[in-house]
């Protein structure tokens, strides 16, 4: 088990001799597209996106080969004020990241002014040395005639640091080529640090959690999103038919929900198990992409109280704390 998500290979160019390589982290606040970004860099899905704020928990390795770098880029959790102990665990996971990168890229979303949470995050970005590129994500989205006006709102933002500014859309993909090219020229010269078929160094059963964890945010409201974690229980490979291609991956999934409460629990099984179905439906999908093969995927539902609050049950779940 622990089989890494690969890709099939482009037609690379010979290594350049000058080669670069290096590590990228993605700094901002909770819902500023930071996942999508890291997707539609790596050009394939290896952070689970939703428009619930906070959807990041941990501090996820993509990594994107070029003929002249390669980028593995550390997607963090958004900063915030944290109201529980796993917030707490959240944002140092985030702040640690800052000093273990040779790049910082600090997004911010074009489509809004500038807030006290942007300002907090560029202060702490200012009491470091490494170099920040500033991202203003959702450029498209900034309505027609404001484009000057929001550039200079931000210009003012992170005032005499000196930082340049990209502008780009992580949804439609403009100007991430130009992103990629910015960040290789602040790279170190090095060789490549993983095998160029690479694009997530995560442990497979985090990936699997988290994909059922999205389908989570993606279908559930009211109080269930941020007071739900997924434990990945087994994962086996299954036994081939003799119609089955022996080529295929056939694994089987066995995967536990946290809720705090006996209310969520309801929520999240629905009526006549319909919601738990639609789940675990829209994650087996998922799942098979990422391994490249079938998946028999069962799921349970167990309410833990307070779990956020409990740091034995936040280790347990991988969200140690320093």
């Amino acid at each position: 088990m622990g089989t890494l998500p690969l890709r099939p290979m482009d037609s690379f160019e010979p290594v350049l001799k000058e080669y670069r390589s290096g590590f990228v982290a993605l700094v901002g606040r909770p819902n500023v597209g930071k996942s999508t970004l890291v997707n539609r860099l790596v050009g394939e899905k290896v952070a689970i996106t939703s428009p619930i704020a906070q959807t990041t928990r941990n501090r996820l390795r993509a990594i994107l080969t070029t003929p002249k770098a390669q980028l593995v880029i550390v997607d963090t959790p958004g900063i915030h004020k944290p109201h529980h102990l796993l917030g707490q665990r959240l944002v140092q996971i985030a702040k640690s990241a800052i000093g273990e990168v040779d790049v910082l890229l600090l997004l911010l979303e074009a489509c809004h002014s500038p807030g006290r949470g942007d300002a907090f995050i560029v202060k702490l970005l200012q009491n470091q040395s490494l170099p920040v590129l500033v991202v203003l994500n959702k450029w498209d989205l900034v309505r027609e005639g404001l484009h000057e006006e929001t550039e200079n709102a931000y210009r003012s933002l992170i005032g005499s640091s000196g930082w340049p500014i990209y502008f780009c859309s992580a949804t439609t993909g403009e100007g991430c080529e130009v992103l990629i090219e910015a960040l290789t020229d602040y790279l170190p010269i090095g060789p490549q640090l993983y095998p160029p078929e690479m694009i997530s160094d995560q442990p497979e059963k985090i990936l699997l959690a988290e994909l059922i964890r999205e389908q989570v945010l993606l279908h559930t409201r009211e109080e269930i999103p941020h007071s739900v974690a997924v434990r990945i229980d087994r994962v086996e490979d299954m036994k081939r038919s003799i119609k089955q291609s022996l080529s295929t991956r056939h694994t089987a999934v066995l995967a536990t929900v946290l809720v705090e409460r006996k209310s969520q629990k309801g929520i999240l099984i629905g009526k006549g198990g319909s919601m738990l179905k639609t789940i675990g439906k829209g994650a087996r999908l998922q799942m098979q992409k990422l391994i490249n093969g079938s998946v028999y995927l069962e799921l349970f539902v167990k309410v833990v109280p307070d779990w956020r609050s409990k740091p034995a049950r936040l280790a347990e779940l991988g969200y140690e704390g320093n």
